[in-house]
């Protein structure tokens, strides 16, 4: 294929040491993943210049890097070359998935997290999206105490060294979201002291921020305002109907962010006019009317905006190679979403679509238990929070005040 891109000096580029034997392969692996040939002559140009930082590395032979290597030399930030970003991306991509780069076994942290996320699989019964969260802080406190380099670190750790850890995580975290790091750090303190790697206690000497229960307000928007968010999409261009069937998805059955990425083509039951929804956090499928508008919007998307994918999920990234989109992409597409919005929509995040549709049922006479049931919630106390945002229903029953008794004084 180079010689189709190239005409003329085509031969300039098969005669790279390392890289020539692979580039005709990418070219034509980039051009099966739909990139157009403009882009993949940008990438191609730049092979000499990573040829030349391979071999001032030493690379003899591409065997002896690892992915992470090779994506190591990618430029930072991605935007000062984009051109050579990209290549390396591709690069790496290509020669990893034909077992062409050295395969690196996981290391002395990623072994103990797994054996962590194991023990709270099997004994806790935590569903995956908390185990990520476990695995998180877990690899964080590892790579903070330099574990994969010095394993007997935490024979000789303490409190000092977890205050640290904590103080510089905290930078970038709320009260709450602390709170929680604090909460599973001490879990997985826990757990290294039952096998003996840490001093036992080691869990309780950490302070956490204080926080009090219900001292902040369920993050809302006026029903009138999410609706005027959704007319406001483009749905004539293939990004705007995607968007507008994932935000309407959410604001129908208060969808979760990674319960809208996780959707399944199969999950949508046309013949019979349901979707089946899988809740994570309550542990069993959910089967729901498929509305006439969340219909025609998936379908939209599905014959109009969605790329060509051999992927199941519903739900695509815009950019080449089509991946399915993950969590982060949801919430990220919102924010834009919201950014460019007049009608004033705060940016709360896409979990504000989940809890203004909690609100409006409510207000819409809407049982706490069958608002509760939507939403996946396990017990009514989850649900009743929204009950504090339903002005009109709490005005409703306050008391009247005493009237004043003859001969007393207020």
């Amino acid at each position: 294929m180079l010689i189709d891109l190239f005409p003329r000096d085509h031969a300039r580029f098969l005669k790279l040491p390392l890289l020539g034997d692979y580039l005709d392969g990418l070219a034509q692996w980039l051009a099966t993943q739909g990139f157009p040939h403009s882009q993949i002559r940008r990438r191609v140009r730049e092979a000499p210049v990573l040829e030349a930082m391979l071999a001032s590395l030493g690379i003899r032979n591409l065997g002896e890097l690892s992915r992470k290597r090779l994506l190591s030399l990618a430029p930072r930030p991605a935007r000062s070359q984009p051109n050579l970003s990209a290549l390396v991306r591709s690069m790496a991509t290509f020669l990893a998935d034909r077992d062409l780069l050295r395969v690196v076994g996981p290391g002395p942290a990623e072994v103990l997290v797994r054996a962590y996320l194991e023990f709270l699989r099997q004994v806790r019964g935590l569903a995956a999206p908390t185990l990520r969260n476990h695995r998180r802080t877990a690899l964080g406190l590892l790579r903070f105490l330099a574990y994969d380099d010095r394993p007997e670190i935490l024979m000789t750790i303490s409190s000092q060294h977890i205050e640290a850890f904590v103080v510089h995580s905290a930078a970038t975290l709320g009260r709450g979201s602390l709170q929680h790091l604090v909460s599973m750090l001490r879990c997985f303190l826990r757990f290294l002291a039952t096998r003996g790697e840490v001093a036992a206690g080691l869990d309780a000497r950490i302070d956490t921020p204080p926080t009090y229960r219900d001292e902040q307000l369920p993050r809302a928007q006026p029903w009138e305002t999410v609706q005027a968010l959704l007319a406001e999409i483009d749905c004539t261009t293939p990004l705007g109907r995607r968007d507008f069937a994932m935000f309407l998805l959410m604001a129908t059955y208060g969808l979760r962010a990674s319960e809208v990425a996780a959707l399944q083509l199969d999950s949508i039951l046309w013949r019979s006019g349901q979707i089946r929804l899988d809740r994570p956090k309550a542990r069993r499928p959910l089967a729901l009317p498929l509305t006439d508008e969340v219909g025609a919007a998936l379908a939209d998307y599905l014959q109009h905006g969605r790329p060509r994918s051999q992927h199941r999920r519903v739900f695509l990234g815009s950019r080449r190679p089509v991946v399915p989109l993950r969590s982060a992409g949801v919430q990220a597409a919102f924010r834009r979403r919201v950014q460019r919005s007049a009608t004033g929509f705060a940016d709360a995040g896409a979990h504000c679509l989940r809890h203004s549709l909690a609100i409006h049922l409510l207000r819409s006479d809407v049982s706490i238990e069958s608002v509760g049931g939507l939403l996946g919630h396990r017990s009514l106390a989850a649900t009743g929070q929204y009950l504090r945002l339903d002005d009109d229903a709490l005005r409703a029953a306050a008391l009247d005040l005493p009237l004043p008794v003859k001969g007393v004084r207020a």
